[in-house]
């Protein structure tokens, strides 16, 4: 009967608070009212309703003011060469990175403008490489409950196609690189989803087995042995879909013109010693955060592709001081790594990115405020696409007017596969830039001596880009 009693009061103190809240900040009646007679059944109104009802909202919020011919010349430019499509796979990361390096190898010698890196390689290592990732942290972290928040994320990421520069060199690195030819692409890397979707599932039933494993006292050796089975297991399901990397081949150079150069055997490792012979410690991330503080290093929990590799590091510049960086390389035909929120203002049709491009306040009657800081604060905006930075307009004072990227969306996106952005869009959008050391002023680079803060891999501004 106490058992009823106290059951009965719980229930009513909880239902008296909950009722008092919905009372006083819930959508009543007199809420309603005010905010449906706010909404005034004008003719200007019931005009705006009727186009944006029947229409998508870009078509009708474009700019007209801002709609016409725009200008393609660019005062400097590094030569470009056949557009990539990543098709629909995140790999704009990989896509990118390897866009740098084969753009070197082109004009070292001299190769047809289609030559291109084997993405599907790199990609297989770094599959399996991130699912190594994953089982060991779960190991490292077994002896947190699952609700911390490291185990939650991870749990939440087990693996996925995305990724950032760092990666790149890493893979690289480790796995040496091969030319397209000696390793194609296939129906589960240029569509990604799928394999994703199995890996995750079986990632995520192998981290709850080796937490189990670790709660009966299992020993160190123990649950390494497990995890380099499950990595079999892992390393199947990537071979059934990918076919398994290259060891040797056999690859004739050609010149730009089709012509046979050589025929020569490689390993992965030696074909990349002679056509991506690149010091990755040589390459620094610059960043334009403005939600922490300018002149720092910073450094991300688990952000790296490889176990035994490197997290993300990145300096934090104001914008002002990131564009003299990236001008320095174009000027010396050296292409960069770069990255931005690449959705904001984008006009598809034209592959033209300015925040003038719509014109969303005039449409609806309001005005949006928030400032770039602001945006990444509330998770409006943040990196979401990779691409290489390959061109800049430069005005009789040497400022920059626009950019231009090379993007890895096939040839017939926007103007002709690549992407031009005015200076402007280009500062409240942009996130981040791989700039070599050599156009970096040293007063920069010794700000990367110091000791780097450590961020969480769960913070807005650092999700992998696809």
């Amino acid at each position: 009967m106490k058992c009823i009693k106290f059951a009965i009061i719980l229930i009513i103190s909880m239902i008296v608070p909950l009722s008092a809240y919905s009372q006083e900040s819930g959508l009543t009646p007199d809420v309603l009212k005010k905010i449906q007679e706010s909404y005034k059944s004008s003719p200007e109104n019931k005009a705006l309703q009727n186009a944006i009802v029947n229409n998508d909202i870009n078509k009708i919020a474009v700019n007209h003011d801002n709609a016409g011919a725009f200008d393609t010349y660019f005062s400097h430019r590094v030569p470009s060469q056949a557009v990539t499509d990543q098709k629909s796979s995140g790999r704009c990361w990989m896509f990118t990175g390897m866009n740098v390096l084969r753009a070197k190898a082109i004009a070292k010698y001299d190769l047809p403008a289609d030559f291109q890196f084997s993405q599907i390689y790199t990609f297989f290592w770094d599959q399996l490489e991130k699912s190594n990732l994953f089982l060991q942290a779960i190991i490292d972290t077994k002896d947190k409950p699952m609700d911390d928040k490291t185990v939650e994320w991870l749990f939440k990421n087990p693996i996925g196609d995305g990724g950032q520069f760092t990666g790149v060199a890493n893979l690289v690195d480790k796995y040496g690189i091969v030319p397209a030819e000696a390793m194609r692409e296939t129906n589960s890397s240029n569509k990604t989803s799928t394999m994703a979707s199995i890996l995750s599932l079986k990632l995520r039933e192998y981290g709850l087995e080796l937490r189990e494993m670790a709660a009966k006292k299992a020993t160190t050796a123990q649950l390494q042995n497990r995890k380099v089975e499950m990595l079999q297991v892992v390393y199947r399901i990537l071979a059934l879909n990918f076919g398994e990397p290259p060891t040797e081949f056999t690859w004739t150079r050609h010149d730009k013109n089709g012509k046979p150069v050589e025929t020569a055997k490689y390993t992965p490792q030696s074909f990349r010693e002679k056509y991506a012979n690149e010091d990755f410690s040589k390459y620094y991330m610059i960043m334009n955060d403005p939600t922490r503080p300018y002149y720092q290093v910073f450094e991300i929990e688990y952000d790296r592709h490889v176990y035994d590799g490197d997290n993300w590091k990145y300096l934090n510049l104001p914008m002002d001081e990131i564009a003299p960086l990236a001008i320095a390389s174009i000027k010396d035909s050296t292409m960069m790594y770069f990255s931005c929120d690449v959705g904001k203002f984008l006009d598809r049709e034209k592959g033209y990115l300015d925040i003038h491009n719509y014109d969303y306040g005039s449409l609806f009657g309001i005005d949006f405020k928030m400032d770039k800081k602001q945006r990444v604060s509330t998770f409006a905006s943040g990196s979401s696409h990779a691409m290489t930075l390959c061109a800049v307009d430069l005005d009789e004072n040497d400022h920059p007017k626009k950019w231009m990227v090379e993007n890895s969306w096939g040839s017939s996106y926007g103007y002709k596969g690549f992407l031009i952005m005015t200076d402007e869009w280009f500062n409240e959008y942009m996130f981040r830039v791989v700039v070599e050391e050599k156009y970096i002023p040293e007063k920069y680079l010794k700000m990367f001596d110091k000791k780097a803060t450590m961020l969480p891999p769960w913070d807005p501004m650092f999700s992998p880009e696809d």
